[in-house]
């Protein structure tokens, strides 16, 4: 959720910045700016819309700077128009500056700036918070003690802005009395710094400057950071020095490029079979009997005291938790509850003294699912995390946790991280169960039968054509519903998520016996179904909420491992997926609920990786 690109070194910054920028659309932004430093001042361009936009302009003019700051906005406070994006200057034209993240009490804030004389250009927070920054810079210069000293006197002013600010903020700061120098900090907002060879960077998101250097530094809330061509320096808010921790980014930037594919969306659903195998790669233990986990930091002796479990996520990470509910209260027997982040924080709701609890996010910086963290802890709570990129705050922050190993996931609707976190949740019923009371050979059946996912997953994805064909047919609807039972329920709910979140179509998900209860009054010609009848105790069960939306004349899609037993004609389109062990049917399932929504909204030719509203990493409450 919104992006800053931060550079400065001996390249023109102009370039070095778009490049930036391109690469973090994928966090979802309306509108997208630029300033550079150079011999005059600020040579600022702004505009709604893409940064490509931005970028034919940029290119047409002088770029001569080295050193500059870009943003891309999610819009917060204030409309999407030109004067609401970043970078905002202050009222003297002595700073710029790019945010991401709210303050709270920037009306106060900005009432007392009007009362002073300051004028405002647009409606946003975040040029209160330059227009401050700048006033308190004044006064600074103004004191015989900072003669000749702006650099003191701007983090003395940058400092007493930020201890008035309420809420929260990643900025990168520019002056015009300092051109060698690029300004940082943070709270509750990511903010990490690239270290390159006579360059660095400023960015929200590693991946901005990802083919430019490979050591970066990441930044905990209450820090600033100053950088120049040679160095950089880190303190906190109350002028400690901070000894900072370079380190190394696993993944090449090729692993964030397209490739052969048309959308990042694609790229991703079709490297689900290689997600998994990182998500399970040295995890089972040597005689294939159980799960092992590196990084809980918590002993056995300890885990096998837990009596409950609660799983804290948003979107599609909640999924991924009721998923996980079902697998580790099957498999373990343990009584699994699951909470939305954004609800946990507030909702004051009575633990048990022996909860472990999991936080799940994949950017690891989901603002809601961090506060759910910090309030659990705040209580004593131990906390461990699923996540997927390694130095995000979650995983800096938490207690212990597992790391998906999936790879950077570009595109906005997650796919492989998505099931990567449910084969994560499988392993964990297995690792918790053979704790328990499950046995040594169930154990081994079931290790053998998660080794078995990648190769599933694949055939899966070897329907790709046919599940396009069904998509082309049923693109022009607008309404569906996605039925599942048990485990296959939280699937319905990620599979109309999915085809929300990326065609714009409503779509609800259900468990299939509640259809009486309400929903099948929504069952029409014009209502297609996608059903998911998977062969054990309530298969018939399945097949015959099936028969009551045929009934009713409403078309259906059905997902079924059943083969030949699968009744003719009962769906009007069938996709058959092999049969395997309960606890692969999530991440099985999964994948052609994606390719369908995939393809349905490449024809309704809707931006599939960059989906209206939406944002990637959701850093804002």
């Amino acid at each position: 959720m919104c992006g800053i690109v931060g550079y400065i070194g001996k390249q023109a910054a102009a370039s070095v910045l778009l490049d930036g920028l391109r690469r973090l659309e994928y966090r979802g932004y309306d509108s997208a700016g630029i300033s550079i430093r150079n011999g005059e001042g600020f040579q600022t361009l702004k505009r709604t819309g893409r940064v490509q936009d931005l970028y034919q302009e940029a290119m047409r003019a002088p770029d001569a700077g080295t050193i500059g700051i870009s943003h891309t906005r999610w819009a917060t406070h204030g409309g999407v128009t030109n004067q609401n994006a970043h970078p905002h200057l202050s009222h003297d034209g002595r700073l710029s500056l790019v945010h991401n993240g709210v303050i709270e009490n920037y009306g106060l804030i900005k009432r007392e700036l009007i009362g002073k004389g300051v004028e405002f250009e647009s409606e946003t927070d975040s040029e209160t918070l330059v227009n401050l920054i700048a006033l308190l810079y004044a006064a600074e210069l103004q004191d015989p003690v900072n003669e000749g000293k702006p650099r003191e006197a701007l983090m003395k002013a940058l400092r007493a802005a930020l201890a008035q600010v309420e809420g929260t903020y990643g900025i990168a700061l520019l002056c015009a009395d300092m051109p060698d120098l690029l300004f940082g900090a943070r709270k509750g907002s990511p903010l990490v710094i690239g270290v390159g060879n006579g360059e660095n960077f400023l960015a929200s998101d590693v991946t901005a400057f990802a083919g430019r250097t490979q050591n970066v530094v990441y930044l905990d809330d209450g820090q600033l950071a100053v950088l120049s061509q040679e160095d950089f320096s880190v303190t906190t808010l109350d002028e400690v020095a901070i000894s900072p921790v370079v380190d190394t980014i696993s993944w090449d930037i090729e692993d964030a490029e397209l490739g052969s594919y048309t959308h990042f969306m694609q790229k991703e659903i079709f490297e689900q079979p290689m997600a998994l195998e990182n998500a399970m790669r040295g995890r089972f233990s040597q005689d294939g009997s159980t799960a092992q986990f590196g990084g809980l930091n918590i002993e056995p002796r300890e885990l096998r005291q837990v009596d409950r479990i609660l799983f804290l996520g948003c979107g599609t990470a909640w999924h991924a938790c009721l998923v996980a509910e079902y697998l580790i209260e099957k498999f373990a027997r343990i009584p699994v509850e699951v909470e939305y982040s954004s609800e946990f924080r507030y909702r004051n709701a009575p633990l048990e003294k022996n909860t472990l609890v999991f936080t799940l996010s994949q950017s690891g910086e989901t603002i809601d699912t961090l506060e759910a963290q910090r309030e659990a802890q705040r209580k004593g709570y131990r906390v461990l995390g699923i996540t997927n990129v390694v130095g995000s705050t979650i995983a800096r922050e938490n207690d212990g946790g597992i790391y998906q190993h999936s790879g950077p996931e570009i595109g906005v609707a997650s796919t492989k991280a998505f099931t990567a976190q449910c084969h994560i949740a499988a392993m964990l019923g297995l690792y918790f169960g053979r704790m328990r009371d499950m046995s040594y050979s169930d154990g081994c059946t079931m290790v053998s039968a998660l080794r078995k996912a990648p190769g599933l997953i694949a055939q899966a994805l070897s329907q790709a054509e046919k599940i396009e064909a069904i998509a082309k047919k049923y693109a022009r609807f607008e309404d569906f519903l996605f039925l599942g039972r048990q485990l296959m329920f939280p699937i319905a709910l990620e599979g109309a998520l999915k085809l929300k979140e990326i065609s714009y179509i409503h779509a609800e998900g259900y468990p299939a016996a509640e259809m009486k209860h309400g929903p099948i009054a929504l069952i029409s010609p014009e209502c297609p179904t996608v059903a998911i009848a998977l062969k054990g105790e309530i298969y018939k069960k399945s097949l015959a909420n099936i028969q009551e939306i045929k009934a009713r004349r409403g078309p259906v899609i059905a997902i079924t491992d059943a083969g030949k037993e699968f009744p003719q004609d009962l769906a009007d389109e069938v996709i058959h997926l092999p049969e395997t062990h309960e606890v692969n049917h999530a991440v099985l399932v999964s994948v052609p609920m994606q390719l369908l929504s995939y393809y349905i909204a490449v024809e309704r030719a809707c931006d599939v990786d960059k989906p209206r509203n939406l944002a990637k990493s959701v850093t804002v409450e």
